[in-house]
């Protein structure tokens, strides 16, 4: 009798371990599948990122950019008339007034200091 229990109990043991087996071998595929789809996405990212490459390059191209340059914009050379010499340069503000005020340019200009956008949005 007590080898009947035995059999039973190792034939109960032997039903669940295939269960778990058969578990374990699904999650796997399951995971398998999962893993190639992703493989998939990845190489299509990847052509994806190829040909965004490849587009920013013909865009970027200087030959194609001089040629929009020149049909969309009134663009002249510079002229050598356009310099002006070192000698010409405002004097430089002596440290006390460039201390005094927030914003060196405005003071040399001779106006308020400059107020930034939060500054309006926010009232301060």
């Amino acid at each position: 009798m007590i080898f009947r229990v035995i059999n039973i109990v190792v034939i109960g043991a032997l039903v669940l371990a295939a269960a778990y087996v058969y578990r374990i071998k699904f999650d796997s595929t399951v995971q398998a599948e999962h893993l190639a789809k992703l493989r998939i996405e990845v190489r299509r990212e990847r052509d994806r990122i190829a040909a965004l490459r490849a587009e920013w390059g013909e865009l970027d191209n200087p030959g194609r950019i001089e040629i929009l340059a020149k049909r969309f914009l009134a663009l002249k050379p510079v002229a050598p008339t356009q310099f002006d010499s070192l000698d010409r340069l405002p004097e430089r503000p002596p440290d006390d007034a460039r201390a005094a005020n927030d914003d060196p340019i405005a003071g040399m200009l001779g106006t308020a200091r400059i107020v930034s956008f939060a500054q309006v949005v926010i009232g301060a």
